[in-house]
């Protein structure tokens, strides 16, 4: 018995991943264009992934450079800048499962763990109004599997009573290293490369409950 749902943000309750993809590429927007793509893929495929190790896997693994701590922030901050106030358009949320929220909120105890920062995941549910649907909201520096590792903890959740929804290996991985069931959505690559539960439609989804 489902009593617990804990959501990844981005590609799940809000069709961000354009703008956020966009983003990069007008960051570094002053780099080798093809060098710019290779991070584009590995943004594309580590969808739950935060930006901070995007940034330092751009500097380390593609460009074979080194970048301080301060210098990834500084990357993070100017990130911020652009996609934060664009994010916070209604017109992002993904109405079938703003519907799902919306009608279970009070039935299901609902958290949102996310790669996203959590100073603009928290700005983005407040102007979307809609951080009043989760007991928390919780996002990056913290990495996925510990946050969802303390929020079982904190709130003496049973596993099996315990999902996590999600659109990417990534959130796969943090379910699974917690000893969760993991739901997949809004991406197909996700059920062809993992033997997980895939959600077609939250309408479906609410019915089988």
């Amino acid at each position: 018995m489902i009593k617990n749902i804990i959501f990844d943000f981005d590609g799940v309750i809000l069709d961000s991943v354009p703008v956020k993809t966009e983003a990069f590429r007008r960051l570094f927007d002053a780099f080798d264009n093809k060098l710019v793509e290779q991070l584009i893929e590995y943004h594309l495929e580590n969808g739950g992934k935060s930006r901070y190790l995007k940034i330092e896997y751009f500097f380390v693994e593609i460009l074979n450079k080194s970048i301080s701590q301060e210098e990834i922030l500084k990357y993070a901050n100017k990130y911020s800048e652009i996609t934060k106030e664009e994010l916070s358009n209604s017109k992002y949320l993904i109405q079938e499962v703003l519907n799902f929220i919306k009608n279970n909120h009070k039935k299901y105890n609902m958290h949102v763990a996310s790669g996203a920062d959590e100073e603009d995941l928290l700005y983005i549910c407040e102007q979307l109004n809609i951080n009043q649907y989760f007991l928390s909201i919780y996002g990056s520096p913290a990495v996925k599997n510990q946050i969802v590792s303390n929020l079982l903890l904190e709130n003496q959740y049973d596993t099996n009573e315990t999902i996590l929804i999600g659109d990417s290996k990534n959130d796969y991985d943090a379910a699974y290293e917690n000893g969760i069931n993991f739901y997949g959505y809004n991406n197909k690559n996700i059920s062809n490369i993992i033997n997980t539960n895939y959600i077609e439609s939250f309408t479906a989804f609410e019915k089988s409950l």
